[in-house]
Parts: C-alpha cells; structure tokens; sequence
C-alpha cells in the first residue's frame, strides 16, 4: 500500500518518464530507418530543379518501356530511355509555364485526328476520319481495359507535351535565322580564296625528351581550367572468372553415352518376362524416332549439300555410304554422331512459278468465302487450264493467286534455292523435271506449279544426327564452387594478384566504372557488380563473389573516384599533349631566324612550300594538314607581307600571301542566308536541351534504385 502511495505522489514524474521512453524509442527508429526523409528518399527517385520524380510512377514507365524494348532490352536500358524522357519532360515544361505557352483541348483533339486519320478502327464507312468513333472506342477502353486506357491518356499526354514543344522551339528557331549580311559572310568565307607560301617548322622535329612535362604542370593546366576536365564518380576494380565448363571427362563421359547408343542392346521386357534385343542407331529401322527420343536436336527429313554439312567432317561424311556413321564428334557445342541415311542426284536451285488458291480462314485467305474443298477443285481446274495452254499461267496468276507479292509478275518465284521454300512446296520442285506441272497443299494454301528451270545437279545426302550438348557434370560444378570459394577465401589475407597466379586465373581489370554502369567487359550485363563497388560502405581491397550465367566471379574493388575535378593520373592523357606542343611550340618559335622565308628555310633545313586557292570555310593547307588558325592569319595580311610565328595544329608556320581572289559576289545572298538558317534550325533541338539540361539542378538517385 506504501508502495502505491509513492507511485500516486509520483505519478506526474512517471508519466513524463515514460512519455520520454516512448519518445526516445521512436526517434531511434525514425533514425534507424531514416524517417520522414529517409521515406522521402524512398519514394523519390530523382530531384530536378526542385521537382520531385515519384519513384513508383518512374518505375511504371520503366516497366512498360522494358516491354516494348523486349528480350533484346536491358532494364538499365529502358530505365536511360525513361530517364531522358522525364528528364526532357521537366527542364521543358519550366521553360513552358514560364513563357505561357499551353495546349487547349480543341487542339489537342485537333492532332489526334490528324495522327489517327489513316487509322481504320477510327473510320467511317467512307474511310474518313469520325470523331465519333474514336470517342465510342475511348468510351470502350475506360470501361473493359483500365491498361489499355492508361495508355490512351499516355499517348494523349504525349500528343499535349508535343505540341507545347514545337511552339516553343518553333519560338526560338524564330529568333535564330541568318540575315542577309550572315549569308553574304558565308558566301565569302566559301569563295574568296588566298594562295601563300609557308615555311613549316614541325613539332615532331623536337625530340619528347626536350619537352617533358611534370606532374605540377599537368595539375597547374587542370586548375586553370577546371571546367574542361571535370569528373564523374567512378571505380575501378578487377576480378577473375571461373567458368562452369565441361572437363575433358565429362566431354569423354558424354561421347561414351552416344557411343552405346550405336549398337544394339539386351533389355528385359517386363511383359513378356524375356530378354528383347533392342536395335542401336545403326541398325534401327525408324531412324527418325530414335532420333527424336535420344537428340537434343530433332530429326530433319532433308537433303543437304556438301557446304551444309558441318565444317569440319564434311568431306569425310560425303565420302561415307548410306548406312555409314561417323562420330562421336565435337560440333558447336554438342557431341554428335552422324548416320548416311540416303543419298541422291539433285539441283541446287529451281526457277517456278505458282499460283497461290486460298481459302477463308487462312492467314492468305483475307476477304475470301471459299472454301477449302471449293479452293482445291478451283487448283485442279487452273492445273488444267495451264497444262492445256501454259501461256495462260500469267493471266490465271492476276486474277486468283493470293500471293501478291509475285501474282503481278505471272507468279514467278524467280530461282529458290532448296531450304528457302516451305517442305512440300520445296519437294515438288526439287523431285520432279523442268516443264512438270502440279498441285500441292502447304499451310498457305494449294499451290499450282510450273517448274520452269533447274540447275547444276549434284550429289546431296539426307543425315540423321543425335547430339548431345556438352554441359559440365554435377561433379565438376561442385568443383569450380569450391575451387572460387577457395580462391576468394585466400584473398582476405593475401594480394589478389599473387592468389591469381599461385591459381593460374587470368586477373582482368575493368577501370572508371560510372556509377549506372551496367556492363563489365569480359562478363556483360553484370548491374550487381557495378552497385556493389558503388556502396557507400566499400573500402578499396574488399572482395566479393558474384553468380553469374556459366559460373562465378571474384572481384575486388581496387580505386574510388569521386565527382568533381579530373586527377592529375586521370588527365595526364589529354593535357600532356597540350604542354608538349606549347612546350615545343615555344621551343621552334625560338630557332626562327631571318626576314624571309627563304632564310627561315634553309636555317631550319626545311623548304618552301605554296599552298594555292585556302578558303576559310575548309582551312586545310596541302602539305600540312587542317590549320584554322594558319588560314586566318593568312587573310589578314596583305600580299607580300611575312607573319609572325604562327602557333599551328601540327607546328609552327611563317607565311607569305601570294595572291588574294576575292569572290565575284552575288546579286543576293539569299540562298546562303537560308542555308545558314536551315543549319541553325536543324541545331537548336539539341542545343536548346543541352543547355538547359547543363543549366539545370538535378539530384539524381537512380543508382540506388537500378
């Protein structure tokens, strides 16, 4: 009862208590789990210019764009798509609300129209566009398909941003045309010519070892120009592969299986209770079957040319009779043996014709009420007809042959060869003479033949093949998992390097990974490599094992860039040689000696060269190359003066002017002002977006997402 007493005397203390025990155990989830951010973080997938992209309407879009992309698409592919497209979809409508620029209903509806015109679900009888019936399908959609209205609104929507970004690009081409003075500028950057002679000191004249650059100088260039070598965050790792690949016994175990199949075998017949002999490849009597139940690769009841047949035994198989095996043998990644199951004289080409009957129901049948028995007896009458009088087949072809791709043509196929023709159309023509004539029916419908040529006859051979595809056992998989384990366990205490060598596995180093990366060479498609090295809890030296499609990979992260400024390693390709030419520029400028090019000429070794007809639109000097700044110093001097020293592309230049022609001129200069405009328009799609994007403030989280 004490006890109570003292709680109730307490009470206000205690409820504070707990209320701070509550409170602390909530803010201690909400920064476990990040909190009211971190959740904004989870549903946000990308930030641009303030605008939020809600990260699972984004992933909707991903998903419908992989659908369209296929097998053949990548996620991180249609995601890019995506991306780019909301990415366009918010700097543009910015720029659309900010100038007012909007799209009204009527003309929305107005575009449909136009885009759908030549659809005929949005025809009338007249086929011409009804407004009606595009409102009835509409209609239909919203109450049976709630996917096949959301993407009718897509696509209206799409229609809507089309249009406000056609004004508004159609604004600003409006603003970037060439004016006459512009065109009579590029008429005369075109035409007026200048003809000089020049002395050309080149770079390579100075050894490398004369103009070293050191690593000072390199991060000196860098700073001065921090804007032409900025960086993405990368890493760089490097990794070893083992592959799941068949042994030398599992290929000899798989050659051993197909081997036994060739003879016969003893085997107790439970219904009989007597022991039956069961006949091999080489003596069964249904080779297709056995074919069939003993093959990856199913039977093919077809001739094959010698230059069909396998690479590597085609001549010893030509060679073998019929009832001859050969194999086991290894071929593109099966162990197969090989039976001559008959062999014939045959053409390897046929020139025919045919007319095409077909019926209702038929894929070729479109429009058509006949039906199959009425097709078969209309084949048999035009069978007669042709053989009776063959110069009707042209005829008879225009007006029945379904086959519209030759029935202009009198139904010629031209000359086929022997696989490019469905089987019992390929059959006719292959089995039978030139001149024959006949009916035969494929899925297409019945064909009238007329068999107009064949040529070069030769021997063909019909095969029967059982493959078995060479695949590695469970024992050697077992293997290759212990044997990465191992090597992976070995690199927490060794160096990567030396591990791989002591194992004989060739190490592969990938470098300047970007963070959406998701291809590592040597392994494709491999997006988990790439997030792993991106984590923000990786240290240089960590190792991981990864699964991929024919065995595993161990890699291990070796560098961490982050964004910004290019380090001096990384930029020492691009801005050395920018050092070594000003280095050597500075070098020649200062053996220059002499008032004429003569002079400067034999001091150096060098000769004389002329250079006639330089305009400035193609600055190209023969004998020297591509040489902007060359050509303009040339058309700023009078004839007969000598330049300075002039700092080229690919050396150090001195220049006379010999002749100046100056271009005839135009009444207007009209057609190249429009030529100008035209470039300029054709640009500003691009431009315009580029710049804006550049402009644009954009937090992007996809990494954590794809």
């Amino acid at each position: 009862m004490a006890v109570l007493n003292k709680i109730r005397q307490r009470s206000v203390f205690l409820i504070v208590i707990i209320a701070l025990a509550l409170f602390s155990f909530v803010l201690a989830d909400l920064f476990r789990n990040g909190g009211a951010i971190s959740q904004k973080d989870q549903n946000t997938i990308a930030t641009i210019n303030g605008e939020d992209i809600d990260r699972t309407e984004f992933a909707r879009k991903v998903e419908a764009a992989s659908r369209n992309f296929g097998a053949n698409g990548s996620s991180i592919q249609a995601m890019n798509y995506v991306w780019n497209q909301e990415l366009r979809e918010v700097i543009l409508a910015e720029q659309f609300d900010n100038l007012g620029i909007a799209v009204g209903p009527d003309e929305v509806n107005e575009l449909l129209a136009q885009s759908l015109a030549s659809n005929p679900t949005f025809q009338n009888d007249a086929g011409v566009f009804d407004k009606a019936k595009l409102q009835e399908y509409v209609a239909n959609i919203k109450a049976t398909s709630p996917q096949a209205y959301q993407q009718w609104l897509d696509y209206e929507a799409s229609v809507s941003k089309g249009a406000r970004e056609a004004a508004y690009m159609n604004m600003i081409k409006a603003g970037v045309g060439a004016t006459l003075k512009e065109g009579e500028l590029a008429y005369k950057m075109e035409n007026d010519k200048v003809d000089i002679k020049y002395v050309q000191l080149p770079y390579s004249s100075i050894p490398d070892t004369e103009a070293e650059v050191s690593d000072s100088e390199i991060k000196a260039y860098i700073s001065k120009h921090p804007e032409l070598y900025k960086a993405e965050a990368s890493r760089s790792i490097r990794y070893v592969m083992f592959k799941e690949e068949a042994s030398k016994e599992d290929i000899d175990a798989i050659k051993g299986e197909v081997a036994a199949l060739l003879d016969d075998k003893a085997e107790f017949n439970s219904n009989t209770k007597q022991t039956d002999t069961v006949a091999g490849f080489r003596n069964t009597k249904n080779v297709e079957d056995f074919v069939n139940a003993n093959s990856a690769v199913k039977y093919i009841d077809a001739y094959s040319f010698k230059k069909d047949l396998p690479a590597s035994i085609a001549d010893t198989l030509y060679n073998t009779p019929v009832g001859g095996i050969y194999g086991p043998y290894e071929d593109g990644g099966f162990v197969k043996v090989t039976k001559v199951v008959a062999e014939r004289q045959m053409v390897d080409s046929v020139k025919a014709s045919h007319i095409l009957v077909a019926w209702k129901g038929l894929s070729t049948g479109a429009g058509l009420e006949r039906t199959k028995e009425d097709a078969k007896k209309l084949a048999d009458s035009i069978l007669g007809a042709v053989k009776a009088d063959k110069s009707k087949f042209k005829d008879l072809a225009a007006q029945y042959s379904a086959d519209t791709s030759n029935k202009d043509k009198g139904g010629d196929l031209d000359y086929f060869t022997y696989n490019r023709m469905v089987p019992a159309f390929r059959d006719y023509c292959f089995d039978n003479k030139t001149g024959d004539m006949g009916v035969v029916e494929t899925s297409f419908g019945y064909h009238v033949i007329a068999i107009e040529d064949q040529k070069n006859e030769q021997k063909v051979q019909k095969v029967a093949t059982i493959a078995r595809k060479i695949e590695p056992s469970e024992k050697t998989i077992n293997d290759i998992f212990t044997e990465t384990t191992k090597f992976q366990i070995a690199t927490k205490d060794a160096d990567f390097e030396e591990v791989s060598k002591k194992n004989n596995v060739e190490v592969r180093p990938v470098n300047k990974i970007k963070e959406l990366d998701e291809n590592i060479p040597g392994v494709g498609a491999q997006r988990s490599i790439v997030q792993w090295a991106f984590n923000e809890d990786r240290k240089i030296g960590d190792v991981k094992r990864f699964d991929i499609k024919d065995g595993y990979v161990v890699a291990q992260l070796t560098e961490k860039s982050e964004k910004g400024v290019m380090s001096v390693a990384d930029a020492s390709s691009l801005v050395k040689p920018i050092l070594v030419r000003e280095k050597k520029a500075a070098v020649l400028k200062g053996k220059i000696s002499g008032t004429t090019l003569d002079q400067i000429a034999s001091a150096q070794g060098q000769t004389v060269k002329s250079a006639l007809g330089v305009n400035m639109k193609t600055p190209t000097i023969s004998g020297a190359g591509n040489e902007p700044k060359v050509v303009g110093t040339a058309f700023a001097l009078e004839v007969g003066n000598v330049s300075k020293p002039v700092v080229g592309a690919n050396g150090v230049y001195v220049i006379e002017v010999t002749k100046k022609t100056p271009a005839n001129g135009l009444d207007t200069y009209m057609s190249y002002a429009s030529q100008e405009t035209k470039s300029r328009e054709n640009a500003v799609n691009s431009r315009v977006f580029n710049a804006l994007k550049a402009a644009a403030e954009i937090e992007d989280k996809r990494a954590k997402f794809y």
